[in-house]
């Protein structure tokens, strides 16, 4: 069992932090309690324990340090490839290696960044059918109808972001967004996922 804790903030928002499932915590907005129900706040709660029995506090943190270490290879690899092939360097690496490897670095990290993102939005489906499954289904429906009412208002600080609740965004700024629109999420839970 996480611990409970709350934090002073206007919004409706919680979160899931730790190392492990025996070392998790479990924080809710004060706003969160204030302006949901019961059932509502429960379903919030069922969707963090997911988070939790999930693993979901460290595992982004994984992956993103797995991602990284393929970003940092494979740009090696392609300045090695351009140093060695297009500007013919023979014994030490010259200037292309390292400008090409930089490069490399910055796009393969935007690709990389957008993989994570698309893992933490998966993780997020998964947390509501959890909560779904412990709280029931029109409990989470309705949690996640509450928080579009309150989404504009949220303060929970930007670092904070991947592991709150409310989240989403619009367009372009989807594929680096830590939790799909929560139309999205209702759909899916509507759906049966």
């Amino acid at each position: 069992m996480p611990e409970v804790a709350t934090y002073e903030a206007p919004d409706a928002n919680a979160f899931a932090t730790g190392w492990n499932r025996n070392n998790a915590l479990v924080a809710v907005s004060a706003g969160l309690l204030h302006n949901m129900s019961r059932d509502e706040a429960e379903a919030v709660l069922a969707h963090e324990i997911s988070h939790v029995a999930n693993g979901d506090m460290i595992t982004p943190a994984l992956i993103q340090g797995v991602v990284n270490t393929f970003v940092i290879f494979f740009s090696k690899i392609i300045g090695h490839l351009v140093d060695r092939l297009v500007f013919k360097s023979e014994r030490e690496y010259g200037s292309a290696y390292w400008v090409t490897s930089m490069v490399a670095q910055m796009v393969l990290g935007i690709l990389a960044s957008m993989i994570v993102m698309w893992f933490s939005r998966q993780r997020e489906f998964r947390a509501d059918a959890g909560g779904a499954n412990l709280a029931g289904r029109n409990k989470m429906i309705a949690a996640l109808e509450k928080l579009k009412i309150n989404h504009e208002q949220a303060t929970l600080p930007q670092q904070m972001a991947a592991f709150g609740i409310a989240g989403g965004a619009a367009h372009f700024a989807k594929l680096f967004s830590t939790h799909p629109s929560l139309d999205e999420r209702i759909k899916a839970l509507h759906a049966g996922r």
